[in-house]
């Protein structure tokens, strides 16, 4: 008896346990199932907007890089050693400003020999101009003078055209003897890889050496050398014989050309025979030989004026390329100067937007490196040709720059706005929803519930999107909620959308026209 009480008594127990938890857990159950109605009659927190009657533009955003609208590298225009440069990348530089110096040793004296020239012919002119009735002993001496000029010219053009011709046969010798030099090389060198390949296939089997071998390929090695010191020798004796043949036409020509001065000269003095009339063309050459020095002499005193070096334009120097003391020849840029109080921004249309382009069209701004700044600029270039590569066309924008803020080659972003609906209703974009279905809205009427509506979308702007039909001005719509919202929902308003209307910085997406629906 007392074995069946021990047994009994527990199992009793353990019954009125598992009796007492599963009568718990249908209460917790019974109030979780009661709160659950409760939340499902409750109404839904969402926020709304008011939809209204608003211009929507339509912008886009591209990023460039931005531009100096004049970019000039400051070249020498003669060839000589700067004995003046102080400026350096960073220095403002104003229009007409000395940058550097080119000494001038060189062209001064150009200018002094152009000045005794001009000197000599204005003497010889009011020599000539004194004595308009010259004897005819006068006439002779210049006719004999004239004459020996000619024939010492004459010899000066023989002697030159001699040594030209020496030159260049000087010259083709030492060409035909490197020649044949090249073809003796070339055998040696022919041998000498015959030779190394002997030796290679007698080492592969063992015959020879590898100090052999080594003493092949060596060989092999100095005779292919040769081989090329004599090709340079050969070239560096054929650009020789051209440089000998240049300098000899030009000196033929040159004593050509004086002999055909002195053979003016010589019909000038015969001429003079004549009298008056030879005598007022005696002037005229003489007048001319003046106006010709002073030609010579502006173009020495022009050159002169090359040696100084001053900016074209108020700007910054942003390149700096030689140091003084250093030699600058003719179009070596020395100096780069950039001008700031403008700048552009270069940035790529696609063509479909190209259209809507114009220019003045006005453009905002913003740079990564001034943050929170935006600068007005307007559209001054729009290139009507599209890039072959991208299909895109360049547009430029110019920026008023005064205090220097914005420096070239920095990236800037750009916004343009291409059209503007007049009058039209809009929401916030992110009260338009998408499903399977198409574009919706949930409209709150006056009684706090949610109705779905179909709505068909027009233009989107930056934070607003434009309906065309299925909403009047006036009407609510939901923008957020905390939960998926169905027909005849209630709700309860939080807050009203605060976003119409806010222009996000240029480049800066904005909210995206269809967010993805729950699917509920």
């Amino acid at each position: 008896m007392k074995r069946v009480v021990y047994v009994f008594v527990p199992v009793l127990i353990l019954g009125v346990l598992v009796a007492f938890r599963v009568t718990q857990k249908r209460a917790v159950y019974q109030a979780q199932t009661a709160q659950r109605a409760m939340r499902m009659k409750a109404s839904a927190p969402v926020s709304v907007a008011t939809a209204r009657i608003q211009d929507v533009p339509q912008t886009f955003d591209a990023v460039g890089s931005v531009e100096a609208p004049l970019d000039v590298k400051i070249a020498a225009k003669v060839t000589g050693r700067i004995d003046f440069l102080q400026v350096r990348e960073g220095d403002r530089v104003a229009r007409g400003q000395v940058v550097a110096r080119i000494n001038p040793a060189e062209v001064e004296a150009d200018v002094h020999q152009q000045q005794a020239a001009l000197a000599a012919g204005q003497y010889k002119l009011a020599e000539a101009q004194l004595n308009q009735n010259p004897t005819n002993v006068n006439i002779s001496t210049q006719i004999r003078q004239q004459e020996a000029a000619v024939a010492s010219a004459n010899a000066d053009l023989d002697q030159v055209r001699e040594n030209y011709q020496a030159q260049v046969d000087s010259a083709n010798a030492a060409v035909a003897t490197l020649e044949a030099n090249i073809r003796s090389a070339r055998a040696n060198l022919a041998n000498a890889q015959a030779k190394c390949n002997r030796y290679a296939d007698l080492y592969a089997k063992g015959l020879v050496s590898s100090q052999d071998m080594d003493d092949a390929k060596t060989t092999l090695g100095v005779a292919q050398a040769a081989l090329d010191a004599v090709l340079s020798q050969r070239d560096a004796s054929r650009r020789q014989a051209e440089i000998v043949k240049t300098k000899g036409q030009a000196d033929i020509a040159a004593a050509q050309a004086k002999t055909n001065q002195t053979l003016a000269a010589l019909e000038y003095a015969r001429a003079n025979t004549a009298q008056t009339p030879a005598y007022q063309q005696s002037l005229a050459a003489l007048r001319a030989g003046v106006a010709a020095a002073q030609a010579a002499l502006r173009s020495a005193e022009a050159r002169r004026a090359d040696t100084v070096l001053a900016a074209p334009f108020d700007g910054f120097v942003t390149g700096r390329y030689m140091d003084p003391g250093a030699i600058a020849t003719a179009g070596q840029p020395i100096l780069r100067v950039q001008y700031m109080r403008q700048v552009w921004v270069t940035i790529p249309v696609p063509e479909d937007v190209s259209a809507s382009v114009q220019l003045r069209m006005p453009a905002q701004v913003s740079l990564d490196t001034l943050p929170g700044r935006q600068f007005a600029g307007r559209v001054t270039q729009v290139n009507p040709s599209a890039d072959p590569q991208s299909r895109q066309f360049a547009v430029r924008v110019t920026l008023d720059n005064p205090d220097n803020l914005i420096k070239p080659g920095i990236y800037a972003r750009v916004r343009i706005e291409t059209s503007r609906v007049r009058g039209a209703i809009v929401v916030p974009r992110e009260a338009v929803e998408r499903d399977r279905e198409g574009d919706y809205v949930m409209v709150v009427d006056e009684s706090g519930n949610v109705t779905r509506r179909s709505v068909t979308v027009g233009m989107q702007g930056i934070d607003v999107t434009a309906i065309t039909s299925g909403l009047r001005p006036g009407e609510r719509v939901v923008t957020m909620s905390a939960f998926p919202l169905k027909d005849g929902q209630a709700v309860s308003i939080t807050e009203r959308s605060r976003g119409m209307g806010r222009s996000p910085a240029p480049g800066h997406p904005g909210p995206n026209p269809h967010r993805p629906s729950d699917g509920k």
